[in-house]
């Protein structure tokens, strides 16, 4: 009957229903884990998320870069020149601002690219030669200093040093520290390669003021750095 003729069903329609075809959009591609490694690289880059994951981790890298040349960056302690105040492996941050506004002290610890006198000591050619130092400025322009009988006599008063590992055992000055220049010595006197043989040390060479110490763990503070 007419009824009938209206719902019936050619058995030889492809598409019963007169719906369009479909299939699932992943039917249609590849699996992720079928493709290959740079196949999938490019998907990733091409993905909104890949796009936001390279957008924060290229952030964070600027901001880190930034911070590493402008203000702070770490340094790690090779050998015992400093001991007490630093052993073989601590880490420390070197902040780089303030030697721009203020100068520069007795007592402080700073980090600084070797002069020309020590490059000439150790080679040009020496892995030494090039890289940064650590030791503790003793005095500073303007200064008349002198190490005798084991002491250190800055305008001819007798310094308390309770940061050094021992008293000298070498006799040095007296001399003038000339306009634009500091003296450095190392806090293990008798074991450091520092000003009282190479002399004075251009301010302009200062990478930074030593902080803190950060690592490792039982170690972290400032203590000795003033």
């Amino acid at each position: 009957n007419r009824n009938t003729r209206l719902f019936a069903v050619d058995n030889d329609d492809p598409n019963p229903g007169g719906l369009n075809q479909w299939e699932d959009e992943n039917d249609r591609k590849k699996s992720f884990n079928e493709i290959g490694f740079f196949d999938q690289v490019r998907e990733w880059f091409a993905s909104d998320e890949g796009k936001e994951d390279v957008k924060t981790y290229t952030t964070s890298l600027a901001v880190a870069l930034l911070l590493r040349l402008l203000i702070i960056e770490p340094r790690y302690i090779p050998s015992l020149s400093m001991y007490p105040t630093f052993e073989v492996g601590d880490q420390l941050a070197v902040e780089k601002v303030t030697k721009r506004i203020r100068p520069f002290s007795r007592n402080e610890v700073v980090v600084f690219n070797p002069p020309q006198a020590f490059r000439e000591i150790v080679g040009d050619s020496s892995r030494k030669a090039k890289e940064a130092l650590i030791k503790r400025i003793v005095a500073v322009e303007g200064d008349t200093v002198e190490v005798k009988s084991g002491k250190l006599y800055v305008n001819g008063v007798m310094q308390d040093e309770p940061f050094t590992a021992e008293d000298a055992a070498y006799e040095f000055g007296p001399v003038l520290v000339p306009p634009g220049d500091v003296l450095v010595l190392g806090d293990n006197r008798n074991h450091s390669l520092d000003g009282h043989i190479w002399g004075f040390l251009p301010a302009e060479n200062v990478i930074g003021r030593a902080v803190f110490v950060y690592w490792p763990p039982w170690r972290v503070g400032t203590n000795g750095m003033y």
